[in-house]
């Protein structure tokens, strides 16, 4: 693989970024156990929207501990620190508002068709190409910090294992070496004005997110751990968990993992 992608031009990112607040103090990192980790356990990077960015995570994982494997210098792995908000019951809009910003500047930028499947995967041809992971520490009833955790699949076009959804990477559906700089920028900024949504207009950000998710009205199964369920996926409710439609039964799900039946 060409050295030129193992090299993060943080000034070509800084550039491109245009925020307030998310990505200002930005931490670029060869190698961390975890970017969630990080932030969540930091005393020192304790910034409302601290982003950090790891080349290498030795111990990055997705939903339920699975392991996130991603090649050195290849791929964008990073994680978004949130403070200092009210908004607790819809903390899973911040999930689909990252899903949502990052198929929005995959779309923009190379003109790909995304698609999003509840609750935290971003698809290209039914195939994965990031994954979000919520994690938040907490005082009483008062989340004190919310870790937004994005793994993004850029460069790497060889996935080695065996996958419940087929991996893919931005390379390998559009055929070009990928600019990581500009496209963390881009995703920042769209959540940035995604995440100002969820105080003042959530339903944009659930209707948004439905307009992208074709798993609505069809029959799934939902899997967490050994329980199984099976029914119609309804919709999403207003904090942005599954309905799941069993005959007359109507159930809220807000963990699993959804498969077409």
């Amino acid at each position: 693989m060409k050295n030129e992608l193992n090299f993060f031009n943080i000034e070509e990112f800084d550039i491109k970024l245009d925020t307030e607040f998310i990505g200002r103090n930005f931490i670029y990192c060869d190698e961390v156990d975890s970017t969630n980790k990080l932030l969540l356990e930091s005393n020192e990077f304790n910034q409302n929207g601290t982003v950090v960015l790891a080349e290498y995570q030795s111990s990055g994982k997705g939903r339920r501990e699975r392991t996130w494997v991603s090649n050195n210098g290849q791929n964008l792995t990073f994680s978004i620190l949130l403070k200092d908000f009210t908004h607790g019951k819809k903390i899973n809009l911040f999930n689909l508002a990252a899903s949502l910003a990052v198929s929005h500047s995959i779309e923009n930028l190379y003109q790909l068709k995304v698609e999003l499947k509840w609750p935290n995967d971003v698809l290209i041809n039914r195939k994965k190409v990031a994954g979000i992971l919520l994690e938040s520490t907490s005082k009483g009833n008062k989340i004190e910090k919310l870790v937004i955790g994005i793994g993004v699949n850029v460069n790497q076009t060889n996935f080695p294992g065996k996958f419940d959804i087929p991996p893919t990477s931005i390379r390998k559906e559009f055929k070009e070496i990928v600019s990581r700089e500009r496209l963390l920028s881009e995703i920042l900024n769209n959540y940035e004005a995604l995440i100002a949504n969820i105080k003042y207009e959530p339903e944009k950000i659930l209707n948004d997110w439905k307009m992208k998710c074709n798993m609505i009205g069809e029959k799934v199964k939902i899997t967490d751990g050994k329980e199984s369920k099976y029914g119609i996926f309804e919709d999403i409710d207003q904090n942005g968990f599954l309905i799941l439609k069993t005959g007359d039964k109507i159930e809220t799900i807000h963990f699993g993992d959804v498969s077409l039946r």
